[in-house]
C-alpha cells in the first residue's frame, strides 16, 4: 500500500527558482539556492520550520551547493566551481563549460569519497549533449557527455550504485561504483516517471529514493526497482528538489520554483515521512 504525505510550507521566503537543499550537520544549518537569483541561502531547522541565516550572492545563476567539513563551500555557479572560504574569499577551482556557452551547470551532489559531481543543462536546446562530470584531483572526469537536462544524484547506503536523473525523458539510470577509486560500471535504465519531469532526488537510509516531480506538484518515494512506496503532496506545481534535514535526518525538505498563477510557489516545504535520510557527504578539498 502507498504511503500518503502532505508537505508544509514554511516561512523562510520565497525563490525564483529554488533547488539542491544539503544538510550541514556539523554546523546544523541546511543550504539551499535560488538558481535563477544566483543566492546561495542557509537557515536553521526549528522543529519542522527553516529559519533563514544569510545569504552568499553572485553574479549568475548558480547551480548547486556542497560543503566541506570545514565548512567551505563548493558552488557550482553558470560555468564555473567556485570555492567559498569561511572567512569569505572566493576562488574559481575549475571551468566545467566554454565560457557563453548557452548551458549551465545544474545539479550537483558529493559522492561517498568526497567528490564532488555536477551536470549541465541549456535552458533552450535539448540536443542530448549536456555533460554529468566529476571534479577530482583539481580536475574534471567526464561520466555521461549525453544527456538532455542532467539533474538528481543519489548513491545507495553502502556506496556502490550510484543514480542520476535526466529530465527530460523521465528516466532514473543506475550503475555500479566504487567510492574507493571512482570507477563506475555501465550505465543501465532503472525505471522512468510519466507524468512529470522527475528532477532532484536523493536517498533514504533504506535505500529508497525520494524524487522531486516538476510539473506534478509531488515528491514520490521510489524502490530502486522504481515502485512508488509514498507520495508527499506539495502546494507548488514546480518541485524541483528534495534532501532529509535535522539532527536525526528526519525532516524531507522540498524546494519549488515561482510559478506566476500560484501565491504559494518558490518556497521551502517540509515533511515527516517515517524514514531518515542518509547522512550528507562532505566535500572533499583534497580529492
Amino acid at each position: 500500500m502507498t504511503s500518503a504525505f502532505t508537505a508544509r510550507p514554511v516561512e523562510a521566503g520565497t525563490c525564483t527558482l529554488g533547488e539542491g537543499p544539503v544538510w550541514d550537520g556539523e554546523r546544523r544549518r541546511l543550504l539551499w539556492v535560488d538558481i535563477d537569483a544566483g543566492v546561495v541561502h542557509q537557515g536553521a531547522v526549528d522543529g519542522a520550520e527553516i529559519v533563514p541565516a544569510g545569504v552568499w550572492r553572485f553574479g549568475a545563476e548558480v547551480g548547486a551547493v556542497a560543503v566541506a567539513a570545514g565548512g567551505d563551500l563548493l558552488v557550482a555557479e553558470r560555468e564555473v566551481l567556485t570555492r567559498v572560504g569561511v572567512d569569505g574569499t572566493r576562488a574559481e577551482l575549475a571551468r566545467v563549460l566554454a565560457p557563453g556557452s548557452t548551458s549551465r551547470l545544474n545539479d550537483g551532489a558529493v559522492d561517498p569519497a568526497g567528490r564532488f559531481l555536477v551536470g549541465s543543462l541549456d535552458p533552450a536546446e535539448r540536443s542530448g549533449t549536456e555533460v554529468l562530470v566529476r571534479f577530482e584531483d583539481g580536475g574534471l572526469t567526464t561520466i555521461d557527455d549525453d544527456l538532455t537536462l542532467s539533474n538528481g544524484l543519489a548513491w545507495s547506503p553502502a556506496g556502490d550504485r550510484f543514480y542520476s536523473i535526466d529530465s527530460v525523458p523521465g528516466v532514473v539510470r543506475v550503475r555500479d561504483y566504487d567510492a574507493v577509486t571512482g570507477a563506475t560500471g555501465e550505465r543501465r535504465e532503472a525505471f522512468r516517471i510519466g507524468d512529470g519531469l522527475p528532477d532532484g532526488m536523493c536517498a533514504d537510509a533504506n535505500g529508497n529514493l525520494w524524487i522531486a516531480i516538476w510539473g506534478g506538484g509531488r515528491v514520490e518515494c521510489r524502490t530502486p526497482e522504481g515502485v512508488v512506496l509514498a507520495t508527499v503532496t506539495v502546494g507548488a506545481p514546480h518541485v524541483s528538489s528534495v534532501a532529509f534535514a535535522g539532527p536525526d535526518l528526519d525532516l524531507l525538505v522540498i524546494t519549488t520554483a515561482r510559478t506566476e498563477h500560484d501565491p504559494g510557489s518558490g518556497r521551502l516545504f517540509t515533511a515527516r515521512v517515517g524514514v531518515p535520510g542518509l547522512p550528507t557527504a562532505y566535500w572533499d578539498p583534497a580529492r
